[in-house]
């Protein structure tokens, strides 16, 4: 028999484990090995049951998902942290990046495909909610099409400023700036800014502090 992916549920609210722990209860290939209520306890737990996976929810009372994640990634780094969030924000997105997590998804879609997401990062894939990711895997290679002046501005929309703050920046007009985000998005077949937010940072086209 197969090993099975072991399954850390981190959420404070037990109803929402025990509808998780019952979803994953279904999928053949997992055993959730064990909940956590919040940040503290999930790191205490990852240490001591060593799962492939923690489910991880980004809103937790005292230390909140991200901080745990950041912890639990350094204690385990052979952990794979999935975050479930009720936000769709690019700042959310980038904040769990920056603190390690493998995948993204909202809490809140009809159709969450959480063992499947599971599968994905278990095998060092990542996985990351449609509504704030890239569609086409071929994007990549269109980055290449971007001058030097949209990565400028690319950064700086990473960086979560405005138009008029970016014009500011680089004495440009507001006008100018709006024109090189279209482009940028053109470019890259995206057509949101938590999308391209994403896709930049996975990409490798800007500088994450």
């Amino acid at each position: 028999m197969e090993k099975k992916i072991t399954v850390l549920l981190v959420d404070d609210h037990s109803l929402v484990r025990r509808g998780f722990r019952r979803m994953l209860e279904d999928e053949s290939d997992m055993e959730v090995v064990g909940e956590a209520g919040d940040g503290e306890e999930s790191i205490k737990l990852a240490k001591k049951l060593h799962p492939q996976v923690v489910v991880m929810d980004c809103a937790l009372p005292g230390m909140n998902g991200l901080q745990a994640t950041r912890q639990i990634i350094e204690d385990s780094p052979n952990t794979a942290v999935l975050m479930l969030s009720m936000h769709s924000e690019s700042t959310w997105v980038r904040q769990a990046i920056e603190a390690g997590a493998k995948g993204y998804i909202l809490k809140n879609a009809m159709d969450l495909e959480l063992g499947a997401a599971i599968r994905k990062v278990a095998a060092g894939e990542t996985v990351f909610d449609p509504q704030v990711e890239q569609r086409s895997a071929l994007k990549g290679e269109r980055s290449a099409a971007l001058t030097q002046r949209e990565l400028e501005v690319l950064q700086m929309i990473v960086d979560g400023k405005s138009n008029k703050e970016i014009a500011t920046a680089l004495d440009l007009s507001a006008n100018t700036i709006a024109v090189h985000r279209a482009n940028i998005m053109n470019s890259l077949g995206i057509h949101k800014t938590a999308e391209l937010v994403v896709y930049a940072i996975r990409a490798g086209l800007v500088n994450v502090p």
